[in-house]
């Protein structure tokens, strides 16, 4: 049987984060996963994971002021002690709610070799502070289309960055989205990459809404990539269509079951 993930993110989101979790376990989820968790204090957390029985997968890096566009600092040489200063953050809150993954996000920045270097060492010193510990760090290729100037936009480049790194705690994040968008050819692309890959999301591609409509056939390729190897949570990290609703996710949750089968 497939275990998906509930990102907190676009899910649930009219309840506070820990509401959600216990809702995500209602509605059939396996785990969560959210972005930028650390306005709700850990204890909060641990307790509501512990009562629904379900882990956290992935929390991400502080991407700096997102009302200015920015979608992180780990790729941007003037930025690089606000960037690490973000990575201690995570590193610490992830120790505290036995998190499995940190997301360090590149940001937009140009593919220069003085931006290469720097996101290589800042993924160097991330992938050090979690050396002794059961946790990985993340790289995701953005699509260009949602976010133009992401440093970060192909698994080619994901895993060069990871092989400059000599560190083996680094994984890639496949978001199907983004891939499909970017590179197309999912299941190829996966198979070339099984390896390095840390953690796999999914939405719609055509409108990153509910996954059982558009031009990706889900039950099968979720199936495909655990025929594969791939043994880990699959994220649903996408935005509910029917936002006129109070519960929005409630309203197209039927999926869930069907993926399921």
């Amino acid at each position: 049987m497939l275990l998906f993930s509930a990102n907190l993110n676009c899910l649930f989101t009219e309840y506070k984060l820990t509401d959600a979790i216990r809702e995500s376990a209602k509605a059939g989820f396996d785990a969560v996963e959210c972005h930028f968790p650390y306005q709700t204090p850990t204890s909060e957390i641990c307790f509501m994971l512990e009562e629904t029985r379900m882990p956290m997968i992935v929390i991400n890096t502080i991407p700096g002021n997102l009302k200015q566009g920015e979608k992180g600092l780990a790729a941007i040489p003037e930025r690089r002690l606000e960037a690490r200063a973000y990575i201690d953050q995570a590193v610490h809150y992830a120790k505290e709610i036995g998190s499995r993954n940190i997301h360090v996000m590149a940001g937009k920045a140009p593919t220069s070799k003085r931006c290469n270097q720097c996101f290589v060492d800042n993924l160097i010193y991330a992938a050090k502070l979690v050396s002794n510990t059961k946790i990985n760090i993340l790289i995701e290729p953005l699509n260009q289309r949602d976010t133009p100037g992401y440093f970060l936009t192909t698994l080619e480049q994901a895993a060069n960055l990871i092989k400059l790194t000599g560190m083996n705690n680094i994984k890639i994040m496949f978001d199907c989205y983004h891939i499909q968008i970017n590179q197309g050819d999912l299941l190829e692309n996966f198979e070339r990459h099984k390896n390095l890959i840390g953690h796999i999301q999914f939405s719609a591609s055509h409108d990153r809404a509910e996954p059982n409509d558009g031009e990706v056939n889900y039950p099968w390729l979720l199936n495909k990539f655990k025929e594969l190897g791939y043994s880990g949570f699959f994220g649903a990290e996408y935005f509910p269509r029917n936002t006129t609703s109070d519960h929005p996710t409630e309203k197209g949750i039927k999926w869930l079951k069907q993926f399921k089968l």
